[in-house]
C-alpha cells in the first residue's frame, strides 16, 4: 500500500466532499444500498461493501443529523451543532491502523468495526469539526435554490456561497429575471 495515495484519497478535503455527497445522496431521495456503496468507492472505500437496507437506514438517520450543521446560519451556530453531535454521537478520539492495513490515523467512531452509520457521523463530524476551526465559518451550507436540496462545502476566503453549483444560481437568476419581466414596475420597466 502506497501510504501516499491513502492520505490523498482519505484526506480531511476528501472526507469533507465525501460527507456532502453522502448527505445529498441520503437526504434528497430514497438512494438504497447500491447508490450509497458507489459514493463510498468513489471516495476510496474498499469493496466489499457489504452495505444492506439497515445500514443506508442508519447512514440516513445520520445524514439528517450532519444536515443540520450545513443548515446553521453562523459559525458560532455550526459549533454548537458539530459539539452537540460530538458529545452524543462520537466515541473518544482513537489512533487505528486497521490492523495495519492502513497508515495510523483518527477515528472517532468506538471502534474499527463500528456500524456504517456511526463510522460515517463520527467521520464526518470530525472533518466538518476541522474545517470549522480551520476557517472559522460554517464548513457548508444548504443551496439557496427553491428547487434544489443539496447541501454544498464553504470556500476558505471572499462572499460566503449560496448555491450548490453554478447551474442552480443561474436557474435562480432566470427565474428572477423572468418574474420581473413580466411584473414591471410602475414606471414600466423591469426592476432587476
Amino acid at each position: 500500500m502506497d501510504p501516499d495515495d491513502w492520505f490523498s484519497r482519505h484526506s480531511p478535503a476528501r472526507t469533507a466532499h465525501r460527507t456532502v455527497a453522502l448527505v445529498n445522496v441520503l437526504t434528497t431521495g430514497e438512494a438504497g444500498p447500491e447508490a450509497v456503496a458507489a459514493v463510498l468507492r468513489e471516495y476510496g472505500e474498499a469493496d466489499p461493501l457489504d452495505l444492506d437496507a439497515a445500514d443506508v437506514a442508519g447512514m440516513r438517520a445520520a445524514a439528517r443529523r450532519l444536515r443540520e450543521v450545513f443548515a446553521a446560519g453562523n459559525v458560532d451556530e455550526a459549533a454548537g451543532r458539530l459539539n452537540h453531535l460530538l458529545a452524543d454521537a462520537c466515541g473518544p478520539v482513537r489512533l487505528t491502523s486497521h490492523g495495519g492495513h492502513t497508515p495510523w490515523h483518527l477515528h472517532l467512531d468506538r471502534h474499527d468495526e463500528a456500524p456504517w452509520a456511526e463510522w460515517f457521523l463520527a467521520s464526518s463530524c470530525m472533518t466538518l469539526a476541522v474545517l470549522l476551526w480551520d476557517r472559522q465559518r460554517p464548513p457548508g451550507g444548504v443551496c439557496a435554490s427553491t428547487s434544489c436540496a443539496n447541501v454544498f462545502l464553504t470556500g476558505t476566503s471572499g462572499t460566503p456561497r449560496r448555491y450548490c453549483a453554478p447551474r442552480c444560481a443561474t436557474r435562480e437568476r432566470v427565474a428572477a429575471h423572468r418574474k420581473a419581466a413580466r411584473n414591471p414596475d410602475a414606471d414600466g420597466t423591469a426592476a432587476f
